[in-house]
């Protein structure tokens, strides 16, 4: 069985319990706070150096970090990812896409603005980046679902959930979908999926401390 290392209001980490939920694939979840540095511990370093949630451990000794990567090897031969050359090559476009034009700026703001106390006064000097950039990102999703229900393969895959992560929660620091009819649209059928679970669905949860990897506080 799966070990999911998870910051519950994470999209990032919401992104990979939603794929398992979708697959009804069984995991233990430890939830990790990074906000109290429990991804920051010796312990858990030695699992991901790089200090951040997700981590997958897909067996003993055996981590796989970055959510992306989590989602291709999860869903790797099910319907979630999409079997044709081309097909994948268009889902891994939009993972990369959400990575590198959605999640620094909708993702940071969401962190900053929704998450940590006093991070609005702390990120005012970027705060109009993100909106700007945050907003582009929104524009080339709302022209490609224009005329298409998701976003690779003409059905639900990784590239949807990747990009649903942060998108359902923009409305939560400051972006204002009314204008993205066609993203709005696609949130509710990702939504309508069987196996759904929102980002405050709990799975059975293990805390860092249980495991001996929290911070000590």
């Amino acid at each position: 069985m799966y070990k999911l290392y998870s910051m519950q209001r994470s999209g990032n980490s919401y992104k990979v319990r939603l794929a398992l939920a979708l697959l009804n694939a069984p995991y233990k979840a430890i939830e990790i706070d990074i906000l109290r540095g429990e991804s920051r511990t010796p312990d858990f370093l030695a699992r991901n150096p790089s200090g951040q949630v997700p981590l997958l451990e897909i067996g003993e000794g055996r981590y796989l970090a970055e959510s992306n990567a989590i989602l291709w090897y999860v869903a790797g031969g099910t319907p979630l990812a999409p079997e044709s050359r081309m097909d994948r090559a268009e889902a891994l476009q939009w993972m990369f896409f959400e990575q590198h034009a959605l999640e620094p700026n909708i993702g940071a703001a969401y962190f900053w603005l929704s998450l940590v106390r006093g991070g609005r006064e702390l990120h005012a000097y970027s705060l109009e980046d993100w909106m700007e950039r945050g907003y582009a990102a929104l524009q080339v999703m709302e022209n490609h679902l224009r005329t298409r229900d998701f976003f690779a393969a003409g059905q639900l895959t990784v590239a949807d959930i990747a990009l649903f992560g942060y998108t359902h929660v923009a409305h939560l620091c400051d972006y204002d979908l009314t204008s993205f009819p066609a993203v709005r649209a696609w949130l509710s059928r990702v939504e309508a999926a069987p196996g759904f679970v929102n980002m405050e669905w709990k799975p059975e949860l293990v805390s860092g401390e249980d495991t001996g990897i929290a911070a000590t506080m």
